[in-house]
């Protein structure tokens, strides 16, 4: 009698994994809802592979995606004021973390996309981003002043950037360490979102206290 298959065969045990994980994979990213090269920035409330990306450049893609979504929408409609406000001697405006994640991103994107070692970057792009990424009492004395829409205009050209260089990028190159960080470029982008995640809090916390804000807002 041909032996029947059991959770004890390994082989069996194997396929049958495969198959599950396969089934479960096409359940959660159904092509339908796959978002295509067109409208990738606009489908973010699901995690998984993208169409026109390898998976896993996708997937990580998707998280970067779906905490933009987070950032941008308590700070829709917000005036120059309220982006310019500091709750404390030691707060940083809701607008210069903005730019800040700006700023960290682009230098993510030197440190993956270019191989430039970090905090090597030229003096040109030290002008341009240091004051941002680090924050302080040099950002909240020199950013201010600006609307909403300098900074959304930041945001959107710099995750235009991490697009297109993603698109040029495989699976292999997402899983590399970095042997100087012991990270590999996965784990440096997921950094991205979850900083973003980290600010998205303290601007929803900012935000709550804002001259003439109602209470429970945060």
């Amino acid at each position: 009698m041909k032996p029947t298959k059991t959770s004890g065969d390994r082989r069996y045990f194997l396929k049958s994994t495969a198959a599950v994980t396969t089934g479960l994979a096409a359940a959660l990213f159904p092509t339908s809802t796959t978002a295509s090269a067109a409208n990738v920035e606009d489908v973010w409330s699901v995690v998984g592979p993208r169409e026109g990306f390898s998976p896993h450049v996708g997937t990580i893609f998707s998280m970067l995606n779906m905490m933009r979504h987070q950032i941008l929408q308590p700070v829709q409609g917000m005036t120059v004021e309220q982006l310019d406000y500091l709750h404390d001697a030691n707060s940083n405006s809701i607008g210069a973390m903005l730019w800040h994640l700006a700023a960290t991103e682009t230098y993510f994107q030197l440190n993956t996309f270019s191989n430039v070692k970090w905090d090597s970057w030229s003096e040109e792009t030290r002008k341009k981003w240091d004051v941002p990424m680090r924050l302080g009492d040099v950002a909240r004395k020199g950013i201010k002043g600006h609307n909403l829409e300098f900074y959304l205009n930041i945001l959107k050209e710099t995750r235009e950037k991490t697009i297109e260089e993603f698109r040029k990028r495989d699976d292999d190159w997402l899983m590399k360490l970095d042997p100087d960080w012991g990270w590999n470029n996965y784990a440096k982008w997921f950094h991205v979102a979850e900083h973003e995640s980290n600010h998205n809090g303290q601007i929803k916390w900012i935000k709550g206290r804002l001259p003439g804000m109602k209470s429970g807002n945060d």
